[in-house]
């Protein structure tokens, strides 16, 4: 069934109605929307008739995907290769027009590719592949954007206390109008409260999305430990992880990618904006676990400790390197209410979600575990993150 946005708007608001608890809520049905999404439109079954054309065993598609230099979005392009690559350094290197990702100038914006991490491809599937690659000037030196070089540099100096990271990716779903999917047009659902892993067309919008998304990254090899509805209506949040070094972060990134490819097939914008929505609604964030050996052996919680103590000397340095410009998205997210810490002030402690850094309530009763970073963004490169944390906390840079 479809509906126009006319009648899509008048079911909105007879669902919106008070229910017997005095608050507002508000019900979707979830295909019922995106008039102005082109791509929404769109037959998708009719694409199967041509996957399902016989592949040549000889050739294999490879998406290579790159990060721009915004720092937080995406690019992708594939070509054929006719072998399987075992490792990401038996691919070719590849180059783009950097001129038209804000990473170059016209006269000279040629960008390498330098594959580092391959995944199956669930779109295409087959033998095909997803292709992570990190960007390089023409002398081989990083772009601005790459910011995989200095983590990896990082967390190989560190190796021998095994770090590991769980990141924790919250995100909104937009319609075209940039409000949260499934909102009223002019007006707002019902205070937080009953959406957070929530069920029911009254509370939970875009399921569809996050279960293809689920079994996509499933599909390709990525470590995705869990998913739910976040506080605000149409958030939602999945975590990567844990994983050890660098892979961690590798995977976020290519689970992004899954994650707008497979909302683009829906006609439904992904949002990794840390405030998408002003006033009492819940922020975004990308919280980051962190242990090392150290801190998972037996009385790692000493550990954990001084590792806080590392962190509360550096805070300012944390905050400039957990969102993509300085500090200044997160500004509107840590304001102290809404479940963050204010971004001004370096907190810590056991079960409180007010603060900078958590200390799980089982890590405290193990006396061993891991610390949780709340201050990371959504929109954080976790490069940029895993490397502030392994610097402070284990190089003691």
């Amino acid at each position: 069934m479809r509906f126009t946005h006319a009648t899509s708007t008048e079911y909105l608001y007879r669902c919106g109605q008070n229910d017997a608890a005095g608050s507002r809520s508000t019900s979707i049905v979830f295909k019922a929307m995106l008039d102005d999404s082109p791509n929404a439109a769109l037959d998708k079954t009719l694409l199967n008739r041509y996957y399902a054309l016989p592949h040549p065993e000889n050739k294999i598609q490879a998406k290579y995907i790159w990060i721009d230099g915004t720092g937080e979005g995406l690019r992708s392009k594939s070509r054929t290769v006719d072998f399987m690559p075992k490792k990401p350094t038996d691919l070719p290197r590849w180059q783009y027009d950097g001129s038209s990702t804000y990473q170059a100038e016209g006269g000279n914006s040629d960008i390498y590719l330098l594959p580092q991490a391959i995944y199956k491809d669930p779109f295409r599937g087959g033998h095909n592949i997803l292709v992570l690659c990190d960007t390089y000037l023409s002398d081989m030196t990083p772009t601005k954007s790459n910011k995989r070089f200095s983590a990896n540099q990082a967390i190989e100096s560190a190796k021998s206390e095994e770090p590991w990271f769980g990141i924790e990716q919250e995100y909104t779903f937009l319609d075209f109008d940039g409000r949260p999917l499934g909102w009223p047009k002019n007006g707002f659902p019902g205070p937080q409260g009953p959406y957070y892993c929530g069920v029911g067309a009254n509370r939970v919008i875009g399921r569809d999305i996050v279960e293809a998304h689920y079994r996509a990254c499933l599909y390709a090899g990525i470590n995705i430990s869990g998913t739910n509805a976040e506080v605000m209506p149409s958030q939602w949040e999945y975590q990567v992880g844990p994983t050890p070094g660098i892979a961690a972060s590798d995977e976020l990134w290519v689970s992004r990618f899954i994650l707008h490819r497979v909302a683009e097939e829906f006609g439904v914008i992904v949002s990794l904006d840390p405030k998408p929505q002003e006033g009492h609604w819940n922020g975004a964030g990308a919280h980051c676990n962190f242990s090392t050996k150290a801190m998972r052996a037996e009385n790692g919680i000493e550990v954990i400790k001084k590792a806080i103590e590392k962190l509360s000397k550096r805070h300012e340095k944390h905050i400039r390197a957990y969102d993509p410009r300085e500090g200044k998205d997160n500004e509107r997210r840590l304001t102290g209410t809404c479940e963050t810490s204010s971004i001004h002030d370096f907190s810590s402690g056991v079960a409180n979600r007010n603060v900078s850094i958590r200390i799980p309530r089982g890590v405290a009763e193990a006396n061993k575990g891991y610390l949780e970073d709340r201050r990371p963004s959504s929109n954080c490169d976790p490069y940029s993150v895993t490397d502030a944390l392994i610097r402070t906390c284990v190089l003691n840079e």
